[in-house]
């Protein structure tokens, strides 16, 4: 018998968001999730057809990507739907180099005139965004090319939409839209024991079926488990890396660091540490979360991304230790 620590699933697991967002038996649930946050100025989703995650470019060692989603609509527009466990130095950087490949694969052969499909790329993010940390006010983030003569939409056919999730912190008796209510669950499944009073919607009848634990199989359970370690080890190590820089940086008397750590967060904290002489260690603690996630079954590129290794680190690694 299972020993069932939890109802539901957590979302924020790869496996918790694929099982729910990712198939096609689920895709009513990905259909009705993006149409609450596309604007209705561009139409109503009625079918997706799922794309290869695997994103390859001039080069395959330099300019690879791996999608978490990646689909298209009936009129061909393309949606990357990522979940971000964790902070990243280039974040904003990165999705913007993700949103390149739906456009370069727009190009067709012969003559042509650059008429292109829109291109949604949407971060569900378990972060928020160091210059928006003292501003609650706004969590769903929707960016586009504007002129900043006019303060007018210059293109509309490129879109960047964020969710700071951390700063969404509305309980179930305040809920109010169906936009409302799908944050509500991104954050709280995992925590909920019973399907709350106000998500009755059909659709989440879907989802929360999908999303008992107690339905699984053995191989299903045991890759949630698997996802879920991950997810918690990439929360502990990096919790334990800031933790570990304040203490180095009291010792060292680096007080502009450690009140950086504290106001900005993990990522600054390492910043100032490498910028004071610390490099040696933070390279040493990359190395260990690295070798975690590569038992774990996390891919180079994205222990690359998150750890600042490089591919041919990771790979050496590996090699090194027969992993």
């Amino acid at each position: 018998m299972r020993a069932l620590k939890d109802r539901y699933i957590n979302l924020f697991t790869d496996f918790g968001f694929k099982k729910i967002f990712g198939s096609e038996f689920t895709k009513p649930l990905l259909i009705d999730f993006l149409n609450e946050l596309i604007s209705r100025e561009a139409g109503i989703i009625r079918d997706l057809k799922f794309l290869s995650t695997e994103q390859l470019g001039r080069s395959v060692e330099e300019r690879r990507a791996i999608f978490d989603i990646y689909c298209e609509n009936e009129a061909g527009e393309k949606f990357i739907v990522e979940l971000q466990k964790v902070k990243q130095k280039y974040f904003k950087d990165r999705s913007i180099y993700y949103s390149t490949f739906p456009i370069q694969q727009q190009a067709e052969k012969g003559d042509w005139d650059f008429e292109l499909k829109a291109v949604y790329t949407i971060g569900i993010l378990d972060f928020i965004f160091d210059e928006d940390r003292d501003d609650n006010r706004v969590f769903h983030h929707e960016v586009k090319m504007i002129d900043t003569k006019t303060n007018r939409v210059f293109y509309d056919k490129l879109t960047y939409i964020y969710l700071e999730m951390p700063k969404f912190n509305k309980s179930e008796d305040e809920l109010e839209s169906h936009f409302d209510k799908w944050l509500f669950i991104l954050k709280n499944l995992h925590k909920l024991t019973s399907r709350p009073a106000k998500l009755q919607e059909i659709i989440f009848g879907q989802l929360f079926e999908q999303a008992e634990i107690s339905r699984y199989t053995e191989i299903e359970y045991d890759e949630y488990e698997e996802s879920l370690k991950v997810y918690r080890d990439l929360a502990n190590s990096f919790a334990t890396k800031f933790d570990e820089g304040v203490t180095r940086g009291r010792e060292l008397g680096l007080e502009e660091g450690i009140e950086v750590g504290r106001e900005q967060g993990l990522e600054e904290g390492i910043e100032v540490g490498r910028e004071r002489g610390l490099e040696e260690g933070e390279k040493s603690k990359a190395i260990q979360i690295a070798t975690k996630m590569i038992l774990r079954g996390v891919s180079v590129e994205e222990i690359s991304e998150i750890t600042d290794l490089s591919c041919r680190e990771i790979e050496q690694l590996k090699v090194a230790n027969n992993l």
